[in-house]
């Protein structure tokens, strides 16, 4: 139902942009949610979002649950990156 764009990211992650936007997405538009988190140990943690849509269309609590899945490979402290959903997966 999403689609990343970040580069790398194939298979799996595909599977929980799609899980994260139907249970949170109401909205069936393309959307953009920019995120600020800790990065650490090939993980990120303490997310927040800095830019997003609407809080109504649920675009951001998608981009909080997929940030939980994110592979960041060795990057180290605090990192922003964009989060691209498009409305055509749905």
């Amino acid at each position: 139902m999403a689609a990343m764009t970040m580069p790398g990211f194939a298979g799996d992650l595909n599977e929980v942009f799609t899980k994260c936007a139907s249970k949170y997405g109401k909205s069936t538009k393309d959307a953009t949610v920019t995120l600020e988190c800790t990065a650490a140990a090939g993980k990120v943690s303490d997310c927040k979002v800095i830019e997003a849509p609407s809080p109504t269309e649920g675009f951001d609590k998608a981009a909080l649950c997929v940030a939980d899945s994110l592979p960041i490979g060795n990057k180290t402290g605090t990192i922003k990156f964009p989060i691209k959903f498009t409305g055509s997966h749905y």
